[in-house]
């Protein structure tokens, strides 16, 4: 979303536009809602997933529906998603990406993955949300081999920041005070276990972290939806499907960062 606020003629306006796309890539599907009168007290600043945080047992089946490489498909749902959040988040708040202009924003956005620290942690409770704390990670002998314990149930991936100063910077660079870390982007698929059907169930989960400006973590956790097994275009998955996760993720985001308001609700 690259926005000319000094446009002298319509000519000149399409020749920097055509200069720009030619060298940069850009949410263009995301709405231009920056004139809509809306204020907020907060901005949202959405950091989008790294493409090797993605992970899908579909993309054989998209591939057939629409001859899509794996590198096309994970794109487009790492733009699809990141242009549902825009839109859910604008509705409660101001809100920017780092997609909406990547060659703008690559340094920062190169320099934010380096400061990140994964970590698998237990999925907090929403309705009484707290940070999670870090596990001790349980070992011990299994068939004569040391073993860690990774039990992915009930647990989900979470950001750490290396250096929380990086946040105060964009505060002071972007004006944004919130900042939506998506950390992973699953497409999971399973046969019922009941076995009254051998349709399989496709399930979305997008796992997240929202911290403050000085890096405090206020809310993360997933937010998770299924869709039908017949559904193989990534177009209206993310507009069908993803943008359930965005109001989902946006509400809890609403909530966290303006706890006073909405206790009042």
């Amino acid at each position: 979303m690259i926005k000319n606020k000094h446009i002298f003629s319509v000519a000149f306006s399409l020749c920097v536009m055509l200069s720009i796309a030619q060298t940069t890539i850009s949410n263009s599907t995301t709405p231009n809602l920056s004139s809509t009168g809306f204020t907020s007290k907060h901005k949202v600043l959405i950091v989008p997933f790294e493409p090797r945080m993605y992970m899908s047992q579909i993309d054989h089946k998209i591939n057939a529906d629409t001859k899509w490489n794996q590198k096309k498909i994970k794109e487009s749902f790492r733009f699809g998603l990141d242009d549902e959040l825009y839109k859910s988040i604008k509705k409660k708040m101001d809100v920017m990406s780092f997609l909406d202009d990547t060659s703008k924003y690559k340094k920062d956005i190169v320099k934010t993955y380096e400061n990140i620290n994964f970590s698998f942690d237990k999925i907090p409770d929403q309705t009484k949300y707290q940070a999670p704390k870090k596990e001790k990670e349980k070992a011990g002998i299994q068939k004569g081999q040391l073993v860690a314990e990774t039990e992915a149930t009930g647990k989900f991936m979470n950001a750490k920041l290396k250096d929380k100063s990086l946040l105060s910077s964009f505060n002071t660079k972007y004006k944004a005070d919130i900042f939506l870390f998506i950390n992973q982007f699953d497409i999971t698929t399973e046969i019922p276990a009941n076995g009254l059907s051998n349709e399989p169930v496709r399930t979305l989960t997008v796992h997240y972290t929202i911290f403050t400006t000085d890096g405090k973590e206020i809310n993360s956790g997933v937010s998770k939806t299924t869709f039908p097994a017949d559904v193989n275009n990534p177009s209206k998955i993310s507009g069908s499907y993803l943008s359930k996760i965005a109001d989902e993720i946006a509400m809890r985001m609403e909530k966290a960062a303006n706890p006073a308001e909405t206790k009042k609700k």
